[in-house]
């Protein structure tokens, strides 16, 4: 692949990067230390463990805000012309990766109160746990997607397309790496994931294989489409990407958590994900395709 990065610019963007890291850490550091200091030493709940959280973010948005300080900076502030046309891009162009955030919040709300209705609260308890490896499996997705967005999109603005192309293939062979990881460490230990997370009854360890294993199906192809999202926006198609997120994160699922189990049975909630990222997945490759080959004829 051909660098990417004018002459010069390598140290010290390798700086920056290791900026980022620190800043990261030290907000982590802080979080885990600060969770049990604040809700152990300090008997303060669930409200130690958000204050911890708060902090954390704030000490890494503190070491990140250094750079503004330093010899290093080359931005400086300056009056914004076309304020809120420019305002008004930036959200329609952003939305779509925010909503996939609070679409977990969406979704689990409707999934707590299918739960609730038809399964009861063991079944409850073990969807908790798939929320928490659903995070970390969208976290993998993010950082697949984060790390390609500036690079395509850099290129795109300067008519390089085939670094898109080449770059769209290693962010496509990563997200498929992800998927296959996070699948087979779903089905092969459902219960050492219950044991992570939760002193388990013998109920809920009978269960929570079968919950597991259906729902996270949805894994193979969730890296997929939600990198998919930072591709599309990096190509100057916010309306692809707001389309893939709000179906995704609402239209569909929705539709199939509520659904799904009054026509199939209870125990067919589980694949409303599953059949939502397929769907989803089909409109994904349909217009990568679609504007990945436009680039080739110079069509954006």
């Amino acid at each position: 692949m051909e660098h990417y990065l004018q002459p010069g610019t390598s140290h010290r963007n390798r700086r920056l990067c290791a900026l980022a890291t620190k800043a990261v850490l030290a907000g982590g550091i802080f979080n885990v230390f600060g969770d049990y200091i604040f809700v152990f030493i300090f008997d303060m709940g669930i409200m130690g463990a958000g204050l911890a959280t708060a902090i954390g973010a704030g000490i890494s948005f503190a070491v990140m805000l250094t750079h503004f300080f330093s010899s290093r900076n080359t931005l400086r502030i300056c009056r914004p012309l076309a304020f809120f046309t420019k305002l008004k891009s930036i959200i329609v162009t952003g939305f779509s990766t925010f909503f996939i955030d609070a679409a977990m919040g969406i979704l689990t709300v409707f999934f707590n109160r299918q739960i609730m209705k038809y399964l009861g609260t063991n079944a409850l308890s073990v969807y908790s746990i798939i929320v928490n490896i659903s995070t970390f499996v969208q976290c993998c997705a993010y950082s697949v997607g984060q790390a390609a967005q500036p690079v395509i999109s850099i290129n795109f603005g300067a008519g390089k397309f085939r670094r898109i192309r080449e770059t769209l293939k290693y962010s496509l062979i990563t997200a498929a790496f992800f998927s296959v990881l996070w699948f087979f460490l779903t089905m092969a230990f459902p219960n050492g994931f219950v044991r992570i997370f939760m002193d388990p009854t013998e109920e809920v360890l009978k269960i929570a294989p079968s919950i597991i294993r259906s729902y996270c199906i949805s894994f193979l192809l969730l890296p997929l489409n939600i990198f998919s999202t930072y591709y599309f926006q990096s190509l100057m198609k916010p309306a692809a990407s707001f389309l893939i997120s709000v179906a995704r994160g609402l239209v569909i699922s929705g539709i199939a958590i509520y659904l799904l189990p009054a026509l199939l049975g209870a125990d067919a909630l589980w694949f409303a994900m599953p059949l939502t990222e397929l769907i989803v997945a089909a409109a994904v490759i349909i217009l990568m395709v679609k504007y990945t080959g436009n680039l080739k004829k110079g069509k954006f």
